[in-house]
Order: structure tokens, then C-alpha cells, then sequence
């Protein structure tokens, strides 16, 4: 069996990708926030579903792989797959938020779409642990895989629960921090799954490199946030924006004064 290495930087990798996970979810509960006032409900949904499960999981997912080597074989990425794990993990996201913003969503919805968010998550990790091109043979644990997707099941019930609630700026980084060590702990449970083994004379892998794929991914990423950030904070700082939740209007005749 090979030497798995899951921090080969030390700690910089897990603390980047949990910055950019905490970052990702924070902004994620704002845009979350906007789309319940009830305009443009889908374009914020659909920004929280970017930075929620594109920064807040998958980016989070693919830095802490940076870390990730095998001794004594060599790691490429297949790109395509790379990017599908990445639309999974967004799509699953927006499913969820959909059904816990819906006017009168409740308890039911916010299961439905734990489970659905949870194992979309825990498709999107193997879906990106598959998209590794290696020259050892990788195996996985069971049992770990089952735990990792209970991890992520329970993590996203809880992100979709922070979601349903209006945060003020502290109790907003506080629930990020914790939907990031949710999300953290369900990456490395599901890697702690694998194990390798050599393979005599096996053909090199082919694919990119992981930094091939991450430079541009980071610079897309900064620049989206970037944008997300200053959408988010002239959404807030509008004087004309609603301050509580579109409510059904009420019928004309229902409004008219008694006589």
C-alpha cells in the first residue's frame, strides 16, 4: 500500500480552501437573503448556487487537493470531468436553495433538499476523485464513503437552514465558518476513504496538471467574487430595497377603506 500525503504544503492548502469555502458560503447567505425579498429571486438564486457550491464546495474541494500526493505516482486531472463535478456541485446547490426559498417552505423542504444538496455534494467529490488520472491502483473504504456522504447530507441540511434565515454581519460569518468546517470535514472523511496501491509498469497518467487547472480557476474565482461582493454591498446599502420578504400582494378590494 502507498503513503497517502493529504498535506503536502503544510497547512497553507486546508487553510486557503477553508478561507475560500467561508468566503464563498458568507456571500452565498447574503445573495440567499436578497432572494427572498422576492425581486430578481432567480438571479440571486442562482449566485448563491455559484458561490455556495462553486467557492463554498467545489473550489474548497479542489485547493485542499493541492495538498493531496501519492508517493512514488504521479497525479494529473482530467479537465472535463473536473468542470462536471464542479456543475454537479453548483446544480445540487441551486436545487436546495430553490426549495427552502420558496414562499411557505418548511421542515419538508428543507430535508428534501438536504438529502438531495448532501449526496449531490458527495457526487460531486467522487465525481472529482474519479476525474484523478494516476498510475496506482485507488481503492475506497465503504464504510468512509458511507460516513462522508452522511457528513455532507447533515452539512448541507444545515446550510440550507442558515439560508432560511436573515443574518445580520456577524451572525453571517458565524454560520460561513461553520458551513465551511462542515464542508471541510466531509472532504477529508471521504479522503481518508482512499487507499493505494503500485502498479508495476503502469503507463504514465494523462491529463492536466493540478496548478494548470487551478490558475485559471482561481482567477475566474477572484473575479467573481470580486463582482459578488460589490453586487452584494450595493444590494444591501440600497435605500429602495425591501427590508422584509415579499408577501403576496393583497387584492384591491381587500385594501379599499370601509364605508
Amino acid at each position: 500500500m502507498l503513503h497517502l500525503e493529504h498535506f503536502a504544503f503544510g497547512w497553507l492548502t486546508p487553510a486557503l480552501a477553508y478561507f475560500l469555502s467561508a468566503t464563498g458560503c458568507a456571500i452565498g447567505l447574503q445573495c440567499t437573503k436578497q432572494a427572498r425579498y422576492g425581486r430578481r429571486r432567480a438571479v440571486w438564486l442562482i449566485l448563491g448556487a455559484v458561490t455556495v457550491g462553486g467557492t463554498g464546495i467545489w473550489v474548497m474541494h479542489f485547493v485542499a487537493m493541492l495538498g493531496f500526493s501519492i508517493d512514488g505516482a504521479q497525479i494529473r486531472f482530467d479537465v472535463p470531468l473536473t468542470l462536471l463535478s464542479a456543475a454537479i456541485a453548483i446544480g445540487v446547490v441551486g436545487i436546495g436553495l430553490f426549495l427552502v426559498t420558496a414562499p411557505g417552505s418548511g421542515i419538508p423542504a428543507l430535508l428534501t433538499g438536504g438529502a438531495i444538496t448532501g449526496l449531490g455534494i458527495g457526487a460531486m467529490h467522487f465525481t472529482g476523485m474519479y476525474a484523478m488520472r494516476t498510475d496506482a491502483h485507488i481503492e475506497y473504504d465503504p464504510a468512509r464513503v458511507a460516513l462522508s456522504l452522511v457528513i455532507a447530507t447533515v452539512a448541507a441540511t444545515a446550510t440550507l437552514w442558515f439560508s432560511m434565515r436573515s443574518w445580520g454581519l456577524l451572525s453571517t460569518l458565524g454560520a460561513a465558518l461553520i458551513m465551511a468546517a462542515a464542508v471541510a470535514t466531509m472532504h477529508y472523511t471521504g479522503m481518508s476513504a482512499m487507499h493505494a496501491h503500485s502498479v508495476p509498469d503502469a503507463a504514465p497518467p494523462t491529463g492536466a496538471e493540478p496548478l494548470q487547472v487551478l490558475g485559471p480557476l482561481l482567477g475566474g474565482i477572484s473575479v467573481v467574487t470580486v463582482v459578488l461582493l460589490i453586487g452584494v454591498s450595493m444590494a444591501l446599502t440600497n435605500p429602495h430595497a425591501p427590508t422584509t420578504p415579499a408577501v403576496p400582494s393583497t387584492p384591491e378590494r381587500e385594501r379599499r377603506p370601509a364605508r
